[in-house]
């Protein structure tokens, strides 16, 4: 009964947390004169990055690393694979020629780099310094290069009091990570149920739960027709998964990559590289290029189930 619970109520509150950030930040991006982009890929990227953050954290110091770095390459994959799959279905998404210009491609650099860091099999607290301070540096370039006197039509965006567009941000972000911890703590009771691995119950289960917020924001901010939003959420959040989220994870307790195989890491690397291509041709992302990164994500998670069962 618990896991039932856990798992719906953590949906439900997941969508209205994804609700209340999106109308908080579109507010607040008319309000600041910063582009949309720029709030998808900061406020709403970190909002839902945040229970990947609570999850990884929790879970290296209880001395579980296979799900706190399994948690955010599974993230990653299903963010890319799942998420903008599902959202180009649902609605095409619109991309700006900054994405590809410099926000994708640092994505690219960061999944790269993060792979350098992991050669060792770990990563340390040097590493997560470097990781952190990286990820400073690109919210302070983004915010210099996002103020903008053109983001004044957000389409379905209406202007709220700058506290009300902050509160329901705050709310936003609460109600996402409470309702994304509900929902991993019933999804790995229910995988763990089936001796599932810890390693692919971060890959598959945790990565899933903890994308949920990711998803609920990218399908609300496209049917609002917030496609800057949309992406910039996704890009923006597997950023901070590597150099936020990985990176304090690995300053207040070292990070071991074990179990982790090429394949993981692999897929995670490609499809962010996939991504560049997808979104330079016509600067959007369509139904045929979303069903694409579904099938690809898929065929992903059935490779883990059948080496899981095997």
């Amino acid at each position: 009964m618990f896991i039932a619970l856990a798992i719906i109520g953590g949906f439900i509150i997941l969508t209205a947390g994804a609700e209340a950030l999106v109308r908080g930040a579109s507010s607040l991006a008319l309000r600041l004169g910063i582009t949309p982009l720029i709030i998808g890929l900061t406020i709403v990227a970190f909002g839902t990055s945040a229970p990947e953050l609570a999850v990884s954290l929790k879970s290296a110091l209880a001395g579980n690393s296979g799900i706190a770095i399994g948690n955010v390459i599974g993230s990653n994959i299903a963010n890319i694979g799942l998420i903008l799959g599902i959202t180009a279905l649902i609605r095409p998404i619109q991309i700006q020629s900054q994405m590809v210009k410099r926000d994708i491609p640092i994505m690219i650099m960061a999944s790269l780099l993060f792979w350098g860091l992991l050669v060792d099999g770990s990563l340390s607290r040097f590493d997560g310094a470097l990781l952190t301070s990286l990820l400073v540096a690109y919210l302070g370039f983004s915010y210099l290069s996002g103020q903008s006197h053109e983001a004044d039509d957000i389409p379905g965006s209406s202007t709220l009091n700058p506290l009300l567009a902050g509160l329901l941000i705050v709310v936003g972000i609460s109600l996402l990570v409470g309702g994304g911890i509900l929902f991993v703590d019933g999804a790995v009771e229910l995988a763990t149920l089936f001796g599932i691995s810890e390693l692919v119950i971060g890959l598959t289960i945790v990565a899933i739960g903890t994308s949920m917020p990711e998803l609920v924001t990218s399908i609300v901010a496209a049917r609002k027709g917030q496609s800057d939003i949309a992406i910039g959420n996704v890009v923006g959040s597997n950023l901070f998964n590597i150099l936020g989220v990985l990176g304090l994870t690995a300053v207040v307790q070292p990070i071991m990559a074990s179990g982790l195989n090429i394949v993981d890491i692999g897929v995670m690397l490609v499809l962010s590289m996939v991504l560049l291509p997808l979104a330079w041709t016509g600067l959007r992302i369509g139904r045929r290029e979303g069903a694409l990164l579904l099938m690809v994500y898929l065929t992903y998670i059935c490779y883990l189930i059948s080496n899981a069962a095997s």
